[in-house]
């Protein structure tokens, strides 16, 4: 099984001016022009940036773990959801869900999410599954999720450390694999200087914004790749998944909860 895992909200990108603009000035019209340009930005999840990635999924023979900024159609076209989506080595897309709920200052342009498509996807021998930054916080949302062997911890902005150092933690945790990728944006940048906000932060001296941290570690917690922070490369390893089973001889989270037949009477 081959998996390549991408940032949260690499598809199209995180919004980073809120917190760097004042992003909760009310009806003001910078901040009504930047999330416009963030809106038409998003993708549909039967839009053509997706299904030409579905495509390359199929034609690479790989299983590939997107983050993309949805925009909501019909009713909710006026509306950014944060969705990890899982893309089969078939071309196929699989499950996703939108992110359950929106961080901090997330909660200015990302619609809430449910539960929908919180589960697994199976390829290649393997589970594979993800949440997205803070989600893997949430007990429930973990719970849900504790049977994949390879988990996917994408999140964007903010500081690489000490967030991805807990990445270690988390893999003894879950003895799973854990694959966790973070964006590196520079925003002096030619490429960056279209975004919203870019202008502004870039004269406030902010330019490493997004500082990356992407990393890799094995189910009993030791470093595949160490986090590589502020720097735009691929991190690329091998898992064995072997290695997930022997782990879950001391400690296996994914045991279900069986409800008790009979319970002491009061007293």
């Amino acid at each position: 099984m081959q998996l390549v895992a991408f940032p949260e909200t690499f598809l199209s990108g995180y919004p980073f001016w809120l917190d760097l603009t004042g992003g909760a000035r009310f009806d003001d019209d910078r901040q009504k022009r930047a999330y416009a340009a963030y809106l038409q930005a998003a993708v549909e999840l039967d839009g053509p940036e997706l299904t030409t990635l579905r495509e390359a999924a199929g034609d690479l023979g790989v299983f590939v773990y997107m983050g993309a900024t949805e925009r909501g159609t019909s009713s909710g076209r006026g509306t950014v959801f944060r969705r990890p989506r899982g893309h089969r080595s078939r071309g196929r897309g699989g499950r996703a869900h939108r992110k359950l709920m929106p961080t901090y200052e997330e909660r200015l342009v990302w619609g809430q999410g449910d539960g929908h498509g919180l589960r697994v996807h199976r390829t290649g021998g393997a589970r594979v599954g993800g949440l997205n930054c803070w989600e893997n916080w949430m007990p429930h949302a973990r719970q849900a999720l504790y049977a994949r062997w390879v988990k996917t911890s994408t999140s964007a902005c903010g500081q690489a450390t000490p967030a991805t150092l807990r990445t270690s933690h988390a893999s003894s945790r879950w003895r799973a694999g854990v694959v966790a990728g973070r964006q590196w944006a520079d925003l002096s940048r030619r490429r960056t200087r279209r975004l919203p906000g870019a202008r502004r932060t870039r004269g406030g001296g902010v330019t490493d914004y997004c500082r990356g941290g992407s990393c890799v570690a094995a189910p009993d917690g030791t470093w595949l790749v160490e986090p590589v922070p502020d720097e735009e490369r691929l991190v690329i390893a091998d898992l064995d998944l072997a290695a997930v089973a022997r782990e879950r001889q001391n400690f296996d989270p994914t045991r279900p909860l069986q409800p008790a037949r009979h319970l002491p009477r009061p007293g």
